[in-house]
């Protein structure tokens, strides 16, 4: 595999590498030492590989932790036939994983991420040393209040904005719970300046049309979650929009082995809202793991 090194200023922590897969240059970091058991860290649906930075300098003693911009969003390529769908997310990890031979991880998932790790873990269980999956499950991207919500933010979100306080001020109005430095690092590594303003990194255009407009239906997720095999940890967020208290309690009816946890305090962004009873909640499920 050959990485190159990235374009522009250094990162403030961890290393970052690009590759090609599929036809597309794919960007993701990594923090901590090779050789140490790996964690692979997949974001939501219009974030980037840095939100789980906080949660990879904890582990970085122990762990290898390695977090990918998804197609389309940070510094990987925009898909340019708009194929913002699960079964490409899936496919790339495949690629993904193939490329750096890992025989074995540990995967974590938040929303989007996390429905790319069920369809994942189903598909390659063997791989599998542990699934951590971040306020996501069967039916909540569907028919949850908080897809409707997102939904209305893909419709309503401006592409460009007229100064860097202004995003920050936009970012901090639809996410009003999560920490000053997660909209600190939001807007860090989901914006640039162009002639136009201040604009998006990700594929705004793209990744709505594919989530307002789907052409490929969303897979069942409840046979992933039936078979679930290895070490896996759920979180919701107490107050989360998204994953319901009821289909959680629904999850643990169906496979008793999964390790069901609310984290009070915290809507569906966890790991933005209350990232040190994130980090309590995960690094003690990896350790535990690896000894």
């Amino acid at each position: 595999m050959n990485h190159t090194s990235p374009d522009g200023a250094p990162a403030l922590s961890g290393q970052d590498f690009f590759l090609q897969l599929r036809g597309l240059r794919f960007h993701y970091v990594s923090w901590g030492q090779a050789g140490a058991p790996i964690v692979i860290c997949l974001h939501g649906l219009r974030s980037y590989a840095r939100t789980f930075e906080p949660l990879a300098l904890t582990l970085a003693d122990k762990f290898n932790v390695i977090a990918l911009d998804l197609r389309g969003r940070g510094q990987t390529d925009w898909d340019p036939d708009g194929n913002y769908y699960i079964d490409e997310y899936v496919a790339d990890l495949e690629h993904f994983v193939e490329a750096l031979g890992l025989p074995h991880f540990h995967l974590l998932g938040h929303s989007l991420g996390g429905i790319i790790a069920y369809v994942y873990s189903q598909r390659h269980a063997k791989r599998l040393q542990s699934l951590i999956i971040e306020d996501s499950g069967p039916n909540a991207s569907q028919r949850s209040a908080g897809a409707s919500r997102i939904n209305a933010e893909l419709r309503n979100t401006p592409a460009a904005f007229l100064d860097w306080p202004t995003a920050k001020a936009f970012w901090r109005s639809i996410r009003p719970n999560v920490t000053e430095g997660a909209i600190e690092s939001r807007v860090a590594n989901s914006l640039r300046q162009t002639d136009a303003g201040v604009s998006r990194i990700h594929d705004q255009a793209g990744i709505a049309n594919c989530r307002l407009n789907p052409t490929r239906p969303d897979p069942d997720l409840w046979p992933c979650v039936k078979a679930l095999s290895c070490p896996t940890l759920l979180l919701r967020g107490g107050n989360s929009d998204y994953l319901s208290r009821e289909t959680l309690d629904e999850i643990v009816a169906l496979n008793p082995a999964i390790d069901a946890r609310e984290i009070p305090g915290a809507g569906h962004y966890i790991h933005d809202d209350q990232p040190d009873l994130f980090i309590a909640a995960v690094k003690p499920f990896l350790v535990g793991l690896a000894r």
